[in-house]
């Protein structure tokens, strides 16, 4: 932690007690195999059943579906804490793409049937989820998706491509959005559980990404799949309105790993300013990059304020679309000026990839854009400010 580095005080001695575990399945299960991973192109899946035993996934499930039982975002934010100190948003985007973008929909749409089947072995590990959204044809704007699901007798018959879907190629199951009622718009969408192993589901992948290696990403094609009817998820034709009371946390998640990202590569490029020398002095000892020391120092406090603030939010069930998109773009931007300048600072040895410094800058690019673009994060929080 930086010199001057504000102390926190939205944390009690229970999620400290937490963060002890965490860290050390962070230091333990992640941090020794990041390289691995990322030749891969995918985490192993034990780390998601280690994980699992160690209660830090699906923390705000009900007990009786072997989740945490306590609802409160702080214990996620933790969890994306840990895993950024040791350089692992790779692994955040799976973990933490549990915790906030899939049990959420589980937790509050399936039934008990649904639950046992999907949420109790998510919660353990044993299966992992996914949940596609993004098209080809159709990035931000969910309601230009064109993936459809006609009833056909029992089933609904799915077809459509969806792009970039986190957890893609392991998934065990995932959480599709389609078109139920294609002439009704945003009121005609569902969300479908689509199992592996169903015939005309097929994964490219995983895909190849600018950072994040050791994320899987993957392409999903839907080409007349059977999905029964006791797969849809919530109220046919309702899931629009699900996924806008789901998106500000989600939003959120990628604003608390940007923040935890930021923070350690700043530490690191202020450990090696006052440690290299140039022309006889200390890199720090330069007043510009002091000033840009300062500077960065100060924003990243800033942001940290803002940051708790949403996290408390979110722990009260407060947290509302428009607070979150502020998040997401403001936290997610300072983070590429952070990262930039660190490399500066770094000199040539930023441009090196054994410099972690080089892999933030990579790692880092696609926080602007999934999730929700910066310009549809300022387009939210415009329509509500002139909103008549």
């Amino acid at each position: 932690m930086s010199p001057v580095a504000l102390a926190r005080n939205i944390f009690d001695a229970d999620h400290d007690a937490f963060r002890d575990t965490v860290r050390r399945f962070a230091e333990r299960d992640v941090a020794p195999f990041l390289r691995e991973w990322a030749d891969a192109g995918q985490v192993d899946r034990d780390v998601y059943r280690q994980a699992g035993k160690l209660g830090l996934l699906g923390i705000n499930v009900e007990e009786r579906f072997a989740g945490g039982g306590t609802d409160d975002f702080r214990f996620n934010a933790i969890v994306i804490e840990e895993l950024c100190r040791v350089g692992a948003p790779a692994v955040v985007m799976g973990l933490a793409g549990i915790n906030d973008l899939v049990t959420p929909y589980l937790a509050s749409l399936a039934n008990e049937e649904q639950k046992h089947r999907f949420l109790t072995p998510l919660c353990t590990g044993e299966k992992i989820g996914a949940i596609a959204m993004t098209e080809p044809g159709a990035g931000s704007d969910l309601a230009a998706i064109s993936t459809t699901a006609v009833v056909d007798g029992d089933d609904l018959v799915l077809n459509g491509t969806k792009i970039f879907i986190s957890n893609g190629m392991l998934a065990d199951f995932v959480i599709v959005v389609a078109k139920t009622d294609p002439a009704a718009g945003k009121k005609g969408v569902s969300l479908l559980v689509v199992e592996a192993g169903m015939g005309g589901f097929t994964r490219n992948g995983p895909l190849h990404k600018v950072g994040l290696s050791a994320q899987d990403t993957a392409e999903l094609v839907f080409d007349g799949v059977r999905v029964p009817r006791e797969n849809v998820l919530g109220e046919p034709n309702e899931g629009f309105g699900y996924l806008r009371h789901n998106l500000p946390q989600e939003r959120l998640s990628v604003a608390v790993t940007s923040m935890a990202s930021m923070r350690r590569t700043f530490d690191q490029a202020l450990t090696y300013s006052c440690d290299r020398t140039a022309f006889g002095r200390r890199v720090a000892d330069f007043q510009a990059n002091r000033f840009y020391l300062a500077e960065l120092a100060t924003e990243i406090e800033i942001a940290q304020c803002f940051t708790d603030r949403c996290i408390l939010d979110a722990a009260h069930g407060t947290l509302d679309e428009v607070t979150a998109a502020m998040a997401k773009w403001w936290i997610t931007e300072l983070q590429q000026r952070v990262v930039q300048r660190a490399v500066q600072l770094h000199g040539g040895y930023g441009y090196m990839r054994e410099y972690d410094v080089a892999q933030d800058y990579l790692d880092c690019r696609g926080g602007p854009i999934y999730a929700g673009t910066t310009e549809i994060m300022k387009e939210i929080i415009g329509r509500r400010l002139t909103r008549p």
